[in-house]
Parts: C-alpha cells; structure tokens; sequence
C-alpha cells in the first residue's frame, strides 16, 4: 500500500514545509493558504521521494550507452488517465517516472526557471 503524504508550499516568507514523520500531517494544514502537494509514492533515481509539483529530469535508463534521449518536466496527476506522469516531456518519456528514470532537480514554488529553461 502507498504511502500518504502531503508538503505544502507558504510561499517566499514561509516557504516549503514538509513533515518528518506521520504524525507531523498537522503542521502541514495548521498554516493558511498553503499550497498542497502530494507524494506520488515514487523515489528518484537517487532514493529522494518525488511529490505532485517537483520539477524532474527525465533519461531513458540508457545512461551507459551515451547520446541518452533527457527531457525535464513538472510531476502532475493526470486525472483522465488516473496516474502520476511528467508534462512537457517532448520525447514521449513522461511515462518513466514509475520506472525510475528521474532525478528530482527542484520545484515549481521554488525554482520555477528550471521549468522555463526546458521550453
């Protein structure tokens, strides 16, 4: 079963907040006007959890093999589908966020260039 957790963006002065531990949910809601991320239950490639919002960088697993096809791209629920994927990925490798293929290089709150970098 997955695991249910939130973060939640308070923008400039607040900032990111996100739990330590199961219990600490509250905290998360206890501020007003957050803005609320959920974790997909996927790690990245280098074991980080991966939430609703997080800007990755996409790779084909062929890393070894050089020339590897990369995108990066913002981590959404699609809901027609009903699944986590990664949008604006050109290359058609949004799909491979469950497969671990992803790096998690920011947020959208709080490095929106790196979004606007890739387009």
């Amino acid at each position: 079963m997955r695991e249910i957790k939130f973060r939640a963006w308070y923008g400039e002065n607040i900032g990111m907040l996100t739990p330590q531990f199961a219990g600490d949910i509250n905290e998360i809601f206890a501020q007003k006007n957050g803005i609320y991320m959920q974790y997909t239950g996927f790690k990245d490639k280098n074991g980080r959890e991966i939430y609703e919002g997080d800007i990755v960088k996409v790779t084909n697993g062929a890393e070894e093999l050089g020339g590897v096809d990369t995108g990066i791209g913002k981590v959404e629920w699609f809901t027609k589908w009903g699944f986590w994927n990664v949008s604006k990925i050109e290359n058609s490798l949004g799909d491979l966020l469950f497969n671990g293929y992803v790096e998690v290089i920011g947020n959208i709150y709080e490095n929106p260039e790196l979004l606007e970098a890739a387009e």
